[in-house]
């Protein structure tokens, strides 16, 4: 089977009710697996990445702009990344035995039909491009929403490739492409300065005579107070992450910065980490293969030390919502080891196609957890920006206080997401401590514990944000359906431990 795998970005990166309804969307397409999300409130921007077969990664891609173009109008859109769609760009990119030829595919036939159902023009970009001015996609860009508002219909050069050659009123223009593996790649610095962060991406980026495939920019991220440089690595293999880290620390640390912190969006392929590794190895001279080795053997114990050294730190993010999310993903990864230690095995064949169904709820359910330890930090970085609002006036301490309220929810929401998804996590523990390998018995009832306790910690991080949420009659939802997620799991936890033979303590 031919996989493809989709990488489409959103213009939304601060309502996650929105980027869930999205997912859904993906998601509802059989065939179809949703590999990771991530979201940047700073960026106002959202990232999916999905796998499945040609045609059934086409109508997810559908599915997905379609949701978009119905709750992301780009009029009221504000954000620190340049953007010109609802659905900004989407690309495929070929996996296994696929080509660059069934990516290109999919890219017409994705195009093709947005341009004629949904009303978006289309612009075909990278290997799918028509004409060589629309290989780059910052060229496709230029102008971004508003810009193109005034262009398209008038000017020859930007008319659309499918669809009307106008701009579609709330949900704008759409890129859809075929490419290598690109690396979002982020490094922020420990300073405010963004002329400097500029500055660094200049000297960085390849069309100014830097270093081969990277695409880069400076930017403030408002939320943090902090410069950041953001960069595309159009081909790992020319340029790693490792070696753009040094270069971008080395320019900062010349001008009396220290790096704070990197980040990659989204999944990479194992070869770009290697590399990127050794790059940043290269004095002591590792291979690729004692780099894996070194990784597989240390990263089970290691994994979780910076996590837990900034939960123990004096910052207040991450907090209880995060360590919630991140007891909940370990329940669920849990559930994942019991099944994997029964699937394959003669004896327990009668179980196999259950445990396989629950296998791939748990990994679903660990992936979203994952996901839901940073969202839980920015729900709650996003509460205290608002708190910093000016209040000097009477229309200043009113634009606060709503502010402060709208926060509050979000701040509610995320752990409410993150219940939901703990109890379902309990449901799969009792099928897995029921039908799994009995030796793995322990395994599952702990994952049961986790799941509870993640519940319960949760519904604490849901409660303390009530006070601050001024809608008396969202107050009463919230309380609700936590209280909701609440029912029956200390009977639920009971089952699964009961079905292991186990006495729980």
């Amino acid at each position: 089977m031919k996989l493809l795998e989709c990488v489409p970005n959103f213009s939304e990166g601060r309502r996650p009710e929105v980027i869930d309804a999205i997912a859904a969307a993906i998601t509802g397409v059989p065939g179809v697996r949703l590999l990771g999300r991530e979201m940047d409130a700073d960026h106002n921007r959202a990232v999916l990445t999905f796998v499945g077969p040609a045609d059934a990664a086409v109508e997810a891609a559908f599915r997905a702009m379609r949701t978009a173009a119905g709750r992301i109008d780009l009029r009221g859109h504000a954000g620190a990344h340049p953007r010109m769609g609802a659905t900004d760009v989407v690309p495929f990119i070929p996996l296994g035995d696929a080509t660059m030829q069934d990516a290109v595919a999919a890219a017409n036939a994705l195009a093709e039909r947005a341009g004629r159902e949904l009303a978006i023009p289309v612009f075909l970009y990278a290997e799918a491009a028509r004409t060589p001015a629309r290989t780059k996609l910052a060229d496709v860009r230029k102008g971004e929403f508003e810009g193109l508002r005034d262009a398209i219909g008038r000017d020859a050069d930007r008319a659309p490739d499918f669809g009307p050659a106008a701009i579609h009123p709330s949900a704008g223009a759409t890129a859809v492409g075929a490419r290598f593996f690109l690396i979002a790649y982020n490094v922020n610095l420990a300073t405010n300065d963004v002329a400097l962060a500029k500055r660094i991406a200049k000297e960085i980026r390849e069309k100014d005579g830097g270093l081969p495939g990277v695409q880069a920019m400076g930017f403030h991220l408002a939320d943090r107070d902090l410069a950041q440089v953001s960069m595309n690595l159009l081909d790992y293999r020319k340029t790693s992450p490792g070696r753009v880290f040094e270069e971008v620390r080395a320019r900062a640390e010349a001008a009396g910065v220290k790096v704070l912190e990197s980040e990659v969006i989204g999944l990479v392929p194992q070869d770009a980490v290697v590399r990127g590794f050794a790059d940043l190895t290269r004095p002591r001279g590792f291979t690729g293969a004692e780099v894996i080795e070194s990784h597989l053997r240390t990263e089970p114990l290691d994994a979780c030390g910076p996590f837990i050294e900034a939960l123990a730190s004096e910052a207040p993010t991450p907090g209880g919502g995060s360590a919630a999310a991140l007891a909940g993903a370990q329940g669920a990864a849990l559930v994942e080891m019991v099944c994997n230690l029964t699937i394959g095995r003669e004896k327990y064949r009668a179980a196999e196609a259950e445990l396989t169904a629950v296998r791939a709820d748990a990994r679903r359910l660990r992936t979203e957890l994952h996901g839901l330890i940073r969202r839980d930090c920015a729900a709650y970085d996003g509460f205290m920006q608002a708190m910093k609002l000016p209040k000097a006036t009477d229309a200043e301490k009113a634009a606060r206080k709503a502010a402060m309220g709208r926060a509050a929810i979000l701040a509610a929401e995320i752990p409410l997401e993150t219940m939901a998804l703990c109890a379902e996590v309990l449901r799969l523990a009792v099928a897995a401590a029921r039908k799994g390998n009995p030796n793995a018995a322990s395994d599952g009832a702990v994952a049961a514990l986790m799941a509870r306790a993640a519940l319960r910690a949760a519904d604490l991080n849901v409660r303390i944000n009530l006070p601050s949420v001024q809608d008396e009659a969202v107050r009463a939802d919230l309380a609700r359906r936590a209280d909701a997620h609440l029912a029956g799991a200390a009977e639920v936890e009971r089952e699964a431990i009961a079905a292991t033979g186990l006495a729980a303590g």
